[in-house]
């Protein structure tokens, strides 16, 4: 099954209220179907939300799907696209030696991301791209119902 996942994060303040949300675009013979959802924490930062869409996203992927995920954090798609495999090599250490940040968020997107075939696709926030801007919508209105 071919799937289209579009994810954001968003916090008010960084720290601060953070929220995250993801939509699920699957081709049927009958026309496309979605899903969507959104969550928050009350303490939290941009990075860390941006993470949880992608996870939840994928997680909500009952059986292995081929998912091209899009997303506006450069930091998930590089993420996804190559420093993993360098952390994991490295003990999920940086280049520099220190730990990585996020690391239980990495390892559980590593997790979800091994469950599926997935291309990371980057696509510029704010700038009128629907699908990003529905879900930019739905991540700051959960990060905005915690605060």
């Amino acid at each position: 099954m071919e799937v289209e996942l579009y994810c954001d994060g968003a916090c008010l303040g960084n720290p601060g209220p953070g929220g995250w949300a993801y939509l699920l675009r699957v081709r049927t013979d009958a026309g496309p179907k979605e899903k969507e959802a959104a969550g928050a924490e009350k303490a939290t930062t941009n990075n860390r939300m941006e993470l949880m869409g992608a996870i939840m996203g994928l997680r909500a992927l009952t059986r292995p799907c081929t998912v091209d995920l899009y997303c506006d954090s450069q930091y998930v798609v590089k993420g996804i696209q190559s420093w993993i495999k360098g952390w994991k090599a490295k003990g999920w250490r940086k280049a520099d030696g220190k730990p990585v940040l996020n690391e239980e968020l990495w390892r559980e997107l590593d997790a979800q991301v091994a469950r599926h075939k997935v291309t990371a696709h980057w696509v510029r926030g704010h700038a009128g791209h629907p699908e990003n801007e529905r879900v930019d919508r739905l991540a700051s209105d959960a990060a905005k119902g915690v605060a």
